[in-house]
């Protein structure tokens, strides 16, 4: 039985280290800073925000050994994060978490999956800080899609342009029914009014006769 338990322990503990380490951590001065997606695993086209960390760093201990505690607040307006994706870039004001001091979101919606960039640009209380860090790859938001995807599919997309490009065609047609119709109805009214004018012109000319 005991060997059971610790077989289930080896092999669920490694999941358990992934989603420790999912954020990314570095330093900077005497502050330790860690960033993250808020919500995993992130999806393209889902609105998600950048986790971001701020605390004291620990004399005492490695990096890698330290945690998150005693956060620094009232850095909303001190900091940012420039999201960079390629060529495309996008800075993003903090906002704090009320309920734990440190803790700040740059709300964002990643619409194409990848590696993104995160830039930390300000200042920690007295300290400046920029810092590229790279927080975990953004899926395509088809990976957690049942039972199929969401999105228009290129097979949809080629039907709806067949389907207004059909949809133009009779439009125009009909137009052009509409205008031919209009002319046939001006040569009718034309015709109709050329009578007029013809029995007019008699009865003036019938008039002139009697009198005569």
């Amino acid at each position: 039985m005991k060997i059971i338990f610790l077989v289930a322990v080896i092999l669920i503990t490694p999941s358990l280290i992934g989603s420790v380490y999912g954020h990314t951590v570095d330093s900077v001065g005497d502050y330790r800073v860690e960033i993250g997606w808020m919500n995993e695993p992130v999806v393209s086209g889902e609105t998600n925000a950048i986790e971001f960390y701020v605390s004291p760093l620990e004399s005492d201990l490695k990096l890698e050994d330290q945690i998150f505690k005693n956060g620094i607040s009232g850095l909303k307006k001190t900091i940012k994060i420039q999201l960079v994706f390629k060529d495309e870039r996008i800075t993003l004001p903090l906002s704090p978490d009320h309920d734990i001091p440190g803790k700040y979101y740059a709300f964002v919606n990643p619409t194409v999956s990848g590696f993104y960039q995160a830039n930390i640009m300000g200042t920690i209380v007295d300290t400046p800080i920029s810092l590229s860090m790279h927080p975990p790859k953004v899926d395509e938001r088809s990976y957690i899609e049942f039972p199929e995807p969401s999105d228009l599919t290129l097979t949809q997309i080629i039907d709806g342009h067949t389907t207004v490009i059909s949809n133009i065609s009779d439009l125009k047609e009909s137009v052009k029914n509409l205008e031919e119709t209009r002319q046939q109805n001006d040569l009718v009214y034309s015709g109709i009014g050329i009578g007029i004018i013809g029995i007019i012109i008699a009865i003036i000319a019938l008039s002139k006769t009697k009198k005569n």
